[in-house]
């Protein structure tokens, strides 16, 4: 029995002992101090070290895009890293080219703030600013899906080309203990500069969402940043328009629609839209509305989950077997896509097989 008793003592001093040491250890040796970051050779902050870059930026109203808030899924938030900031990470290599690798890019949401940093990042991000705006509207598309309306405070503004997005903070919340942002396509004109429309929709466990389906409320006061994005409406062209898109990729779309009705532009366009079920569709009352009042624009939405008893007249199948159907060919054509990455991909294929060129098709993956 006291051999017993010897063991678990001994046990449990040595686990207490090994979790001072780890404690100090973090105390320590993780405690980098003050780190000195230099951006484009001109502009000096000193920042607390142990933080990614993306967030040690952010602290200083930077704002890098990071589609994905930083947890290294997206690829978006490369920076040119030309001093301090130690090996490129397995976490980046994918999503760094050979090309990126031999220019020093890094994904700033992954590099950490050890030493001392000098970078280069393009110099419009200086131009991007966080906004404070208030929930002025709610409204449900599907049972997954919310519009939101953020109206700005009243002495401010944002300009954005149709197609660009911004990052929505989420704060800290039950269930959530930190903040996080994530980046959602503005779906209202660029003309109206006093509000934006996002359109989410709701993954589970997701903290954003989460944030905007269970906890938001109208009036409640909300931060976000931007605008961000190379997705966006090609002005100089007069090439005829092929949009593709599901679920909430119908926001940027949306954006260029109201544009292309503003601005009375006379361009033949024609939009395929993926979704499940016939719950899944929204805002088909302003599509019908584009089709009356554009000059040559088509909507043409296909589901890929249908059963008998939804009473479907329309197309079937995924986005892309409708974009087989319909589109004969690329010539004088430009495409504009957003959607999950696999039907990005799938869409790309089929649309260079139509014969557009991969220069003339513009997406966002999310």
């Amino acid at each position: 029995m006291n051999t017993i008793l010897i063991t678990t003592m001994t046990i449990t001093s040595i686990t207490g002992i090994l979790a001072f040491l780890l404690t100090l250890a973090d105390r320590t040796i993780n405690n980098y101090g003050k780190i000195k970051i230099i951006i484009n050779d001109e502009k000096e902050y000193i920042v607390d070290g142990g933080s990614s870059l993306l967030s040690s930026l952010i602290e200083h109203q930077i704002f890098i895009p990071s589609a994905c808030g930083g947890k290294g899924t997206c690829g978006y938030c490369k920076v040119k890293v030309l001093e301090g900031g130690g090996p490129v990470l397995p976490t980046e290599m994918p999503f760094l080219t050979q090309d990126e690798l031999k220019q020093n890019m890094r994904l700033s949401c992954q590099c950490k703030v050890k030493r001392d940093l000098k970078i280069q990042i393009p110099e419009e991000l200086f131009n991007v600013r966080e906004y404070e705006a208030i929930v002025e509207s709610i409204e449900d598309m599907t049972p997954v899906i919310k519009k939101i309306r953020l109206r700005l405070k009243e002495e401010h503004e944002i300009n954005f080309k149709p197609g660009q997005y911004i990052q929505l903070k989420a704060p800290k919340y039950e269930g959530n203990d930190e903040e996080v942002y994530r980046a959602y396509s503005i779906a209202s004109p660029p003309s109206q500069k006093n509000y934006i429309d996002l359109i989410i929709g709701y993954v589970p466990n997701g903290k954003a969402t989460t944030y905007v389906h269970k906890i938001l409320k109208e009036g409640d006061k909300v931060y976000f940043n931007g605008p961000y994005g190379d997705f966006y409406f090609q002005e100089n062209s007069d090439r005829e328009i092929v949009m593709v898109a599901v679920g909430t990729g119908m926001a940027p779309i949306l954006s260029m629609l109201y544009h292309l009705k503003e601005n009375n532009i006379k361009r033949k366009a024609t939009f395929y839209f993926g979704a499940k079920t016939p719950d899944d569709l929204f805002l088909l009352d302003e599509m019908k509305n584009f089709e009356e009042t554009l000059f040559d624009f088509k909507f043409i939405p296909t589901l890929s989950r249908v059963a008998e008893e939804h009473n479907w007249a329309g197309e079937k199948g995924r986005v892309n077997n409708a974009l087989e159907k319909y589109l004969t060919d690329g010539e004088n054509k430009e495409a504009y896509l957003c959607g999950n990455p696999p039907m990005i991909d799938t869409v790309v294929s089929v649309l260079k097989q139509k014969g557009i060129p991969e220069e003339l098709i513009f997406f966002d993956k999310f």
